[in-house]
């Protein structure tokens, strides 16, 4: 497998990951007032998974653009 195909499998388990995250930040925040102490630690998770997955995205389009004659 190349590295640009390696990059995409980690893009797409990244991506259900960051909706994962997603889900639990709005869950969490229609919620509200309960478990309000949450916030911060559903929103860290929620912010490194976004953050990783637009690292991932930047090193693939940064490889695609290498790899392009």
């Amino acid at each position: 497998m190349s590295d640009i195909d390696t990059l995409k499998a980690e893009l797409r388990r990244l991506s259900a990951k960051a909706t994962t995250a997603k889900m639990d930040l709005h869950d969490l925040s229609e919620e509200l007032p309960k478990d309000w102490e949450r916030i911060p630690e559903v929103a860290a998770r929620a912010h490194a998974v976004f953050a990783e997955l637009a690292a991932k995205r930047a090193a693939l389009k940064q490889l695609e653009t290498e790899t392009t004659p």
